[in-house]
């Protein structure tokens, strides 16, 4: 017996050391240095390929992407039965879960908390590990190419790691303002990965900018205040035991971007709002499914930071593992009420009203001082003092934009139609090329009433802002014409991208600027002439008339004068400020 006993614990003896030596394989350069540094890109790279070598049967380590300076974009797909591809995800029916660490390289904490998390849970097998009903799917660094500009300065305002990346791409484009437009081939990748993959909940891991308060980490959730009602109420409840749980484990959590109204005066106070869809949170709500924004205080030392993004990512399994299939099933029906939306009034952008809340905020004493360097005021905190400020939380939130989802789709222009096709498959947004021309057309068209340039680029686009409204008629319809049917479960995200006023529309980037620029004009001494001789018919000369008495700045620009003769005249271009979109009641699928 006691030769067993002998035995038994030098085989439990050799179990502990193996399973030490294996997590210690896994182990990061962030907790090697108690959290005073953040390894580079190369250990994102070893650290997957070790995570499959250790756990064969559970992880999955794959690139899914390369970044324009040639780097992979590498993600881990973990589930406790094998399930770690993307079919194997759909033919069990399992959740995914997806988070993503880096987006902004110098926000860094989602990277090692995800490592982390993932390396705890597999260590740890059992019934009740949230591994076993569904499949977490980690990206550590989405901007890859910004994690290796690495600098001690880059977040001037982070306290820790000691050096990290930097914000943008190689390129200098924001990742979080392209998930609309798409620019870049990371978002590209990232959108292929999505619509492979369907993640039910796309956890975006960041780190505020912002003033010193004692609160570490917020935690917003979308479909909440905007989206499909079911799904509304499943993120109420999400941000409502997320919020409960982070308190119980000591966190300070806000379920609202903590970003004074008024810049550098905490007296302001806040504002909650709906994102617009250039940022993760405001884009998945248009694909019925849930984006989640993690920001920890940038003013928190790193291995605080760490720890609560940490908790927040295991929170989220856990939620999933409870609740995922019933919300998967939700998500499913949701696809199907959007794909119904046809006729139905559509909000594409919101507003936070004028009505506020009075909140306890916990902070530190302050003073505001007239400063000698910048000669504004200034803000100087005392973190040896807490304090309890009384601020208005600005959360009334509704819509501001409202628009007619068309009673079947989208007609675009055949000579836009291979730029907006490439466009909206990158999107995993379905269209049909018209293989027969089609004359007189009942169509809504629309030509703006008024188009304003941005003065300065942004993103590398010069934005556009349209007024205007459709207007029923009739036009041909070219061979070789897009048609976009209304009728899918990204209807939502089919109308922000396509709808001229909503604010990431392809027109709103800046797509379609051409068309809003004046290309030909009438010489002045021409358009005189012009205009002497339409004053000769009397519907015209009143119509001037009346315009001259009722609009002083009209009647004072001489420019203004002429273009309404030349605006009438046969040589007006009726493409200027016409939207090469047009919205039809016609079903044009199998054309």
């Amino acid at each position: 017996m006691r030769t067993i006993s002998v035995l038994l614990s030098a085989y439990c003896l050799l179990l502990s050391n193996a399973a030490f030596a294996q997590n210690n394989t896994l182990s990061t350069h962030a907790e090697r240095t108690q959290f005073v540094e953040t390894g580079r890109y190369a250990e994102v790279a070893q650290l997957c390929q070790q995570f499959q070598k250790n756990y064969p049967k559970q992880v999955r380590c794959f690139s899914f992407g390369t970044s324009p300076q040639g780097r992979s974009l590498w993600a881990l797909a973990a589930n406790s039965n094998g399930h770690f591809t993307a079919a194997l995800a759909k033919a069990n029916r399992l959740p995914v879960t997806l988070f993503q660490g880096g987006i902004h390289a110098g926000e860094i904490d989602g990277k090692d908390a995800g490592f982390l998390v993932l390396r705890e849970l597999l260590a740890k097998p059992g019934k009740d590990n949230p591994l076993n009903k569904q499949i977490m799917l980690f990206v550590p660094i989405f901007n890859v190419d910004g994690h290796e500009r690495f600098g001690a300065y880059n977040r001037p305002n982070q306290r820790g790691p000691k050096e990290m990346g930097w914000r943008t791409t190689a390129q200098n484009f924001n990742l979080n303002r392209d998930y609309m437009k798409a620019d870049t081939p990371e978002m590209q990748a990232m959108l292929a990965l999505v619509n492979a993959w369907d993640p039910l909940f796309y956890v975006d891991l960041h780190v505020t900018d912002g003033a010193k308060f004692q609160h570490d980490i917020s935690v917003q959730i979308d479909p909440l205040h905007a989206g499909d009602a079911m799904l509304r109420a499943i993120g109420m409840q999400y941000q409502q035991t997320m919020m409960a749980d982070l308190e119980k484990t000591g966190s300070l959590p806000l379920p609202y971007y903590p970003s004074f109204i008024e810049n550098d005066n905490p007296a302001s106070g806040f504002a909650d709002n709906v994102s617009t869809p250039r940022f993760s949170t405001g884009y998945f709500l248009l694909r019925n499914r849930f984006g989640v924004l993690v920001e920890t205080h940038s003013w928190k030392p790193y291995n605080v930071r760490v720890k609560a993004t940490a908790k927040v990512i295991n929170n989220t399994l856990q939620q999933v593992a409870q609740h995922g299939q019933h919300w998967l099933a939700d998500a499913k029906i949701a696809d199907v009420r959007a794909a119904q939306l046809v006729g139905a009034d559509v909000a594409l952008d919101y507003q936070t009203g004028k009505s506020s809340r009075i909140i306890d905020f916990q902070g530190y004493s302050y003073t505001r001082t007239p400063s000698d360097v910048s000669g504004g005021l200034m803000t100087h905190y005392d973190e040896s003092k807490p304090q309890v400020w009384k601020l208005p939380l600005f959360d009334d939130i509704s819509a501001s934009l409202m628009v007619n989802a068309p009673l079947a789709g989208y007609v675009v222009a055949a000579e836009f139609a291979d730029f907006i096709e490439a466009k909206l498959a990158i999107h995993g947004i379905a269209s049909q090329r018209l293989s027969t021309a089609h004359t007189a057309v009942a169509v809504e068209t629309f030509k703006a009433d008024t188009s304003t340039f941005n003065a300065q680029s942004f993103e590398s686009h010069q934005a556009l802002k349209v007024t205007g409204n459709w207007q029923s008629g009739s036009v041909d319809i070219a061979k070789n014409s897009l048609f976009i049917p209304i009728a899918q479960s990204k209807s939502r995200l089919i109308m922000a991208l396509l709808e001229p006023r909503a604010p990431d529309s392809f027109l709103s980037w800046g797509f379609f600027n051409n068309r809003f620029e004046r290309k030909e004009y009438m010489e002045n001494y021409v358009a005189e002439e012009v205009a002497r001789e339409m004053l000769k018919d009397p519907a015209i000369k009143a119509k001037f008339d009346a315009k001259l008495i009722a609009d002083k700045t009209f009647a004072a620009s001489p420019e203004q004068r002429l273009e309404f003769f030349a605006r009438q005249h046969s040589s007006w271009d009726m493409n200027y400020q016409a939207y090469p979109i047009l919205r039809t009641d016609i079903d044009f699928s199998g054309n």
